[in-house]
């Protein structure tokens, strides 16, 4: 994946924007429960609603210290044997529970996989695996599709 822009940056918290800061608090705010309404929410932490709706959408926690998360993740393989298999035995290498995996037919060479992942016995940090994934020939681009 040398010389290839990734959609999602891992930043420390202490360099982003109040701004950032606090739209992602409102959407901790919100999926909580602790307030019903995003005026409310936005009230609460001292950020205009057109902050947030600027950032809502690019903004969230890459991975929180809880006991059972899974994350989503798409990749594009080249449609070259082992792969796929050299991609999940990494996953298998640090301890990742893969949950599902989805696979659509190779068009012009290339193959889209989604795979959820369970990280709680991981023997890494999810950010890892992801960088490590990227390693492998054969694999020419991996997002983050979702997590629980």
């Amino acid at each position: 994946m040398a010389g290839k822009t990734n959609d999602f940056l891992i930043v420390s918290k202490s360099i982003l924007p109040e701004a950032i800061l606090k739209t992602a608090l409102v959407k901790e705010l919100l999926a909580k429960g602790d307030t019903n309404t995003i005026n409310d929410a936005v009230e609460r932490v001292g950020l205009s609603r057109s902050a947030y709706y600027k950032y809502k959408d690019g903004v969230f926690p890459f991975y929180e210290a809880s006991h059972e998360r899974i994350i989503t993740i798409s990749l594009i393989l080249e449609n070259k044997a082992g792969v796929l298999s050299h991609v999940l035995n990494f996953i298998a290498s640090l301890k990742g529970n893969v949950l599902t995996i989805n696979q659509g037919i190779p068009l012009q060479g290339v193959a889209n996989v989604s795979i959820s992942i369970e990280t709680a016995g991981m023997a890494d940090k999810p950010e890892n695996l992801l960088a490590g994934l990227g390693e492998i020939i054969g694999v020419r681009k991996i997002e983050v599709i979702g997590q629980t």
